[in-house]
């Protein structure tokens, strides 16, 4: 494994794009940290968003892991961009000739999709941590520590989406179309998320509960629920909270967990099935 990583991060050290987009993805988590101090006044409210308590323990591990995970797009594009240019500089070539099977080529880029999802659930850890030092009104240490599970949401979320954007680009070979894909099978899952809310309102199905939760983009987006009406309840100890008539579960689903597992397994089986049928 050591070694299959340490050729991965061979690649990752010399290409230029990479490293200024984990940089910028660094600098954006660091300005988060920031955030707290800006000044809002809204609807009669006067103060800063430090004020509204989402940096208190344990809701900033909630506020910050589902703000953050849009920035995994930053860390996609390195995945993408390394595993096409791997066919565009002939280096997947190089390294079959040198004695690499292609499951270890694999094996290779799994690990680093791997590597990188737990780095950035450990900058945005450190970072959360942080900011819960510095705004949070609690600091016992049962109440630092609860709520963590949205940390194991994130690196999932990431660790799928990674999966995802490995397989489209040793789909596509081209980082352009891979990512171009990425975006389509995004409005694709959007589109049957429409459809299926239409026909559940007409003909009063529950197909919009399964498409929510089957398909990989919803199942990952499905792993940190909103976190906004969270906010005016800080302080509270309940998971689940009563708005007018409207309900809001903030747990992570079993059922999600299963599925962005299930779709990662798929992902690179599917890159292993694509790379051992071409002749490289």
């Amino acid at each position: 494994m050591k070694r299959l990583l340490d050729i991965e991060f061979h690649k990752f050290k010399y290409s230029r794009s990479s490293k200024v987009l984990t940089i910028i993805y660094l600098v954006i988590v660091a300005l988060m940290m920031l955030v707290g101090m800006i000044r809002i006044d809204f609807n009669g409210f006067s103060g800063s968003f430090s004020d509204l308590g989402i940096f208190d323990f344990p809701y900033v591990w909630h506020v910050s892991t589902y703000f953050t995970s849009f920035l995994k797009i930053f860390i996609a594009i390195v995945i993408v961009s390394l595993t096409a240019s791997e066919y565009s500089n002939r280096t997947i070539k190089q390294n079959l000739i040198d004695g690499l099977s292609k499951k270890e080529l694999i094996l290779s880029k799994f690990y680093l999709a791997l590597a990188l999802a737990v780095l950035t659930t450990l900058v945005v850890f450190v970072a959360s941590l942080i900011l819960g030092l510095i705004y949070s009104d609690y600091n016992e240490i049962g109440i630092i520590f609860s709520d963590l599970e949205f940390m194991g949401a994130f690196f999932l979320g990431h660790l799928v989406f990674f999966c995802f954007c490995l397989f489209a680009g040793i789909l596509l070979k081209r980082s352009a179309f891979a990512l171009g894909f990425v975006a389509v099978w995004w409005m694709f899952e959007g589109g049957m998320n429409i459809l299926s809310y239409v026909l559940d309102k007409a003909y009063g199905t529950h197909i919009y509960d399964y498409v929510t939760h089957i398909l990989p983009l919803n199942a990952m987006t499905n792993l940190i629920k909103q976190p906004f009406t969270r906010i005016d309840l800080i302080g509270s100890s309940l998971d689940q909270v009563t708005q007018g008539s409207m309900v809001f579960d903030y747990h992570i689903d079993w059922v999600d967990v299963l599925s962005v597992l299930l779709w990662s397994t798929l992902f690179i089986y599917w890159s292993y099935a694509l790379l051992k049928r071409r002749d490289l």
